[in-house]
């Protein structure tokens, strides 16, 4: 089978390579999926330029979520699966024509759902149903703070938040993602140009932020704690400030001292809590989890309550573009890699 592997750290149009390569026998508990598509996320660029410390050691396979058709069960896994089509969450492996991934983290889904949709349910959509029903139930008429309110996850979070009847506040980095949200309800804010902070502020008057959904990290920790009311969340997945800036050690250390000091009594004293969201760690703990999560997902799709966004569809053979593309920001929804 073909594969896209990750050779070298850096720039994206010196870091692949395709190859051929032997896809291991699936094992007990997995299948093995022939892959019509794989999916993009900015934890593929980060893990790109080295700052993904999960990243196995290079050359490697990246790829969290693919959709395809499974060919092949391992020993206990029911067998009915074979011929299904279905979106996965993968732990790595998903650049590929051929992946195994275990069973428990896969879902069914319908033929007339494009693909990027369900790429998008496989990781974007997952991480933002886990945060909003799990992790913290979000109720209607709460206000929430969503970063990256047009990125891959952004757009889940605004869709599930919206659904639920929440306030949503949204940060952007152009004026053009502003618009878009505005037409569906979000109060959003170009960050770019303005303060988010204040922006929050003056439209919440005595009033306080429930959750916040923080995948940028740095100084926005600080400001979106100051932003949250007792009993709030702020829940970091990410960390996009570190991806932009080169400097090794010391942008890390930069990126750890702006988001200050975490002390325990404070948050009791407030009643406020800090949460981090590592969805290959939740699949790793509980994959039965993860397929509750996908089935939720395609039901509420099902329903036309949820919507995933294209980002983009590129050939394999075009993973630098697509890198690059995501790397600047500028595209909202889910990207893909198409391999037929």
């Amino acid at each position: 089978m073909k594969a896209v592997f990750l050779i070298k750290n850096g720039n994206a149009n010196e870091a692949f390579e395709i190859r051929e390569v032997q896809l291991d026998a699936v094992q007990s508990g997995e299948v093995k999926i022939r892959v019509s598509s794989s999916g993009l996320n900015f934890a593929d660029v980060l893990g790109r330029k080295g700052l993904y410390p999960e990243l196995p050691a290079l050359p490697v396979i990246m790829g969290y979520d693919v959709v395809g058709e499974v060919i092949a069960c391992g020993e206990g896994v029911d067998s009915s699966w074979l011929g299904k089509r279905v979106a996965a969450l993968t732990r790595f492996g998903g650049y590929a024509e051929e992946v195994n991934t275990l069973a428990d983290g896969i879902a069914e889904v319908p033929e007339d759902m494009e693909d990027f949709e369900a790429c998008a349910l496989g990781t974007q959509y997952v991480t933002a149903y886990y945060m909003t029903n799990v992790v913290q139930e979000s109720r209607k008429g709460d206000a929430v703070l969503v970063h990256a309110g047009s990125g891959g996850v952004g757009t889940a979070l605004v869709q599930l938040l919206l659904e639920r009847g929440c306030e949503v506040f949204a940060t952007v980095g152009t004026d053009e993602k502003v618009n878009e949200l505005l037409r569906l309800g979000v109060k959003a804010v170009n960050y770019r140009a303005n303060d988010y902070a204040s922006f929050i502020r003056a439209h919440l008057g005595e009033r306080y932020l429930q959750a916040s959904y923080n995948s940028i990290g740095g100084k926005t920790f600080k400001k979106d704690m100051n932003l949250l009311g007792s009993g709030g969340k702020l829940m970091l997945y990410g960390f996009a400030e570190r991806s932009g800036k080169w400097g090794g050690k010391l942008a890390t250390f930069k990126l750890i001292w702006d988001m200050g000091r975490l002390i325990p009594l404070l948050l009791l004293a407030k009643s406020k809590g800090v949460i981090g969201v590592n969805m290959l760690k939740v699949a790793q703990a509980n994959p039965k989890l993860i397929g509750q999560c996908m089935a939720a997902l395609v039901e509420l799709h099902r329903e036309k309550k949820i919507q995933p966004i294209n980002g983009g569809e590129y050939a394999y053979s075009e993973v630098a573009l697509a890198h690059h593309l995501l790397e600047s920001r500028k595209t909202k929804g889910k990207l893909i890699l198409k391999w037929r």
